[in-house]
């Protein structure tokens, strides 16, 4: 498995039209450009990543819906693939800890954690038709547990298949007055901290960022980051190294006090977008 590209982007629900009902979210057009930048490395497959009550693996027969926010509105993670499954090899050896996905002929009921959710709308916005699955993980999970996860989506594969991931992940809850978790002065360091890690790309200043700040900052997507941190150190341990990866952070800010990233990141991409490796 070798893994190609990676964009980070921010869970909100408001990142929906149908939820935001007209409002301003600049963050959308970032998130929906990184997505498509995401599906232009050509990818066989992508697995999108995200914050969930427990660890748990979807596949694309998985649903998530918007109805707690005032919209009817069921999300398909994807239709299953034409061609053979891409959900076996990054699922293989071990399967993740958690209950098992409903298959086709299971209850019908929506599956996906908000996060996923988000991801999977921003998947069919940016039109991707190929294969897909996505990983659930909880945002308590210790830095070294969620890089763990992140090295078996890499190394508990078939040699040769090109892996994405879509990452989804708040930063601090706690920027502003009127944000979620009212105002905290550390939030904006600890922003500008996963903001710098994401630009570089440097997996191990990610895999820095405190649990326990993290939980305080009500920053859930830490715990997702440090997934995409195992990711990155796994796929360059070999003859790879981080500095043959470019990187982006093209949206960083935080309406109503919760801080929003949007980065990509590319495998051996040169300037002007050739792939160099």
């Amino acid at each position: 498995m070798t893994l190609v590209a990676a964009a980070v982007c921010p869970p909100p629900p408001l990142l929906v039209p149908e939820v935001g009902r007209g409002e301003q979210v600049h963050a959308r057009a970032a998130a929906v450009d990184a997505v498509r930048r995401l599906c232009a490395a050509r990818p066989d497959g992508i697995v999108v990543v995200g914050d969930a009550p427990a660890e748990t693996r979807f596949g694309s027969e998985s649903a998530g819906s918007l109805a707690g926010f005032g919209v009817d509105l069921r999300v398909p993670l994807g239709p299953p693939p034409a061609g053979p499954p891409f959900a076996g090899p990054p699922f293989a050896g071990p399967p993740f800890a958690g209950p098992p996905v409903p298959g086709p002929s299971a209850a019908v009921a929506p599956s996906l954690p908000l996060s996923l959710t988000v991801g999977a709308w921003l998947l069919a916005s940016a039109g991707w038709s190929g294969d897909r699955a996505a990983l659930g993980v909880p945002a308590g999970h210790s830095p070294r547990q969620a890089a763990d996860l992140g090295e078996r989506l890499v190394v508990q594969a078939r040699p040769g298949q090109r892996l994405a991931l879509l990452v989804m992940g708040d930063g601090s809850a706690r920027r502003t007055l009127k944000a979620p978790g009212g105002f905290d002065e550390r939030a904006a360091a600890f922003d500008a901290a996963a903001a710098a890690a994401l630009a570089g790309p440097d997996p191990g200043a990610l895999l820095d960022l405190d649990p326990e700040l993290a939980a305080e900052l009500l920053a859930a997507g830490r715990a997702s980051w440090q997934v995409l941190a195992g990711a990155l150190l796994a796929a360059t341990r070999d003859d790879t190294p981080t500095e043959a990866w470019s990187s982006e952070l093209t949206y960083d800010d935080a309406p109503y006090g919760v801080g929003y990233l949007v980065a990509v990141w590319n495998r051996g991409v040169a300037q002007g977008g050739r792939e160099s490796g």
